[in-house]
């Protein structure tokens, strides 16, 4: 049985997942705050490289990078910027960097559509079509730049190291207990990735044997704005929507 690490494990996505997975794989949470889930747990700052690479199990066969905190705003004050950077960019430098000290051969990315929302307006595509991985990377906001430069990174260390990095652009994922307003649940019908659409594209991308590869995580829904099509060919992803 495969060992599978979830990095930033304790939010909604990395919950779901390891309850999705813990039938299937021998799941490893970390984060600095243990969860209300059922697998073995793991305290670590996913910002100290040494950390890391002291606390990741090296006999895992994939880390799923979850680490996540996403502003209100666009642009943010120094401060927020110098939190921003180290978790979103600094933080999946080490991932990779630690993986391939380590010897672990797969990093799967928890990127975000948000990498290429200016083509996108309350779920709904500005293009007249579905929005591609081919289209350029094109956000309002430096959360996104700061997605899309992990995921960019990520391809060096899969030219330059022996190592498969997934990346996968998650759709809407708020959690149950969560309150939207109005325009943010009409987004929803658009842009929701069901949790059983997640679990499965997940495993998909643990189980390729694909060295590389982006993908948008979204559910089959009227008029969504991302297109899945390159999951459902190179992958196998079905949605269940």
């Amino acid at each position: 049985m495969k060992k599978v690490v979830l990095l930033g494990g304790a939010g909604t996505v990395g919950v779901s997942l390891a309850k999705g997975f813990k039938d299937r794989y021998n799941v490893v949470i970390m984060d600095q705050k243990k969860p209300e889930v059922d697998v073995p747990f793991i305290a670590v700052n996913a910002c100290d490289f040494d950390d890391l690479v002291r606390k990741i199990p090296a006999d895992a066969d994939a880390v799923i990078n979850l680490l996540r905190l996403e502003p209100e705003k666009s642009l943010v004050d120094k401060v927020e910027m110098d939190q921003m950077t180290l978790l979103f960019f600094q933080a999946s430098y080490y991932l990779y960097l630690a993986a391939v000290q380590l010897g672990i051969p797969k990093v799967v990315f928890a990127s975000s559509n948000h990498v290429t929302d200016c083509f996108e307006e309350q779920g709904r595509s500005l293009l007249g079509r579905e929005i591609n991985v081919s289209d350029p990377a094109k956000s309002k906001s430096l959360y996104g730049v700061l997605k899309y430069a992990s995921e960019q990174v990520g391809q060096l260390f899969v030219a330059e190291h022996d190592l498969a990095v997934i990346s996968i652009r998650i759709g809407s994922m708020p959690a149950k207990e969560q309150k939207l307003n109005e325009g943010k649940r009409e987004r929803l019908f658009h842009t929701q990735l069901l949790e059983e659409d997640a679990v499965e594209l997940f495993r998909l991308a643990i189980e390729t044997t694909r060295s590389s590869g982006t993908y948008y995580g979204v559910s089959d829904h009227p008029d969504k704005p991302w297109s899945t099509l390159n999951a459902v060919y190179e992958l196998g992803f079905k949605s269940q929507s």
